[in-house]
């Protein structure tokens, strides 16, 4: 089994490298393990201040739980992975079943920030992208799949996205064992990761 690590921005183009490394390894031999679904429950916080929450902040993230999902997966042991909704920035109490595979994906902004992250992975990657280039997805996606407006995506991002990006994301680049330059649009880099991952689940 390999453990990946892919981290980034956001906005960077993550899930975009994901979902073409995926198709190209073999079907089934990928479990993706996304950091958004590690958001501690605030269902106890009223709506109002859930919603001025930062997402980008390792405060964030109940990270013993990731590092004790990602550790039952690198055991072959089925994990219940929560579910986390940014809509009402609270967690479910149903879970989803994830079963190991070949090769795990942890994604997501923060997990090379984590020592205790970064030491279960074998293999670490950083998703680099041009800030113009991060904050139109970032307007996009909020928009379409946060139900937010523009003016409150652009309010985010300046108190909390830009700033977060820069103490907390940006300087975990060094512990990148790979780095991919334009996000999602670099296929010879994402062929690289690929070719690599290939030949270590195939040894």
């Amino acid at each position: 089994m390999l453990i990946v690590g892919i981290a980034g921005g956001t906005g960077s183009g993550k899930t975009t490298v994901v979902r073409k490394i995926i198709e190209k390894l073999p079907q089934g031999s990928v479990t993706i393990v996304p950091q958004d679904s590690y958001y501690k429950d605030n269902s106890h916080l009223p709506l109002e201040e859930r919603q001025k929450i930062n997402f980008d902040h390792p405060d964030a993230i109940e990270w013993p739980l990731l590092v004790h999902h990602i550790k039952e997966l690198k055991h072959k042991r089925t994990i219940d992975q929560p579910i986390y909704s940014y809509l009402t920035c609270t967690r479910s109490s149903e879970t989803i079943k994830i079963t190991p595979s070949q090769v795990v994906i942890v994604e997501g902004i923060l997990i090379l920030g984590q020592k205790e992250v970064r030491n279960v992975m074998d293999l670490k990657v950083f998703v680099n992208a041009d800030a113009d280039d991060r904050l139109s997805r970032v307007i996009q996606r909020d928009i379409i799949e946060r139900g937010r407006s523009v003016s409150t995506v652009l309010e985010r991002y300046e108190k909390t996205v830009k700033p977060s990006h820069l103490q907390f994301i940006e300087p975990t680049m060094r512990y990148a064992d790979i780095i991919v330059p334009q996000g999602g649009n670099n296929d010879v880099a994402i062929d690289l990761l690929t070719k690599f991952i290939l030949q270590n689940i195939t040894k």
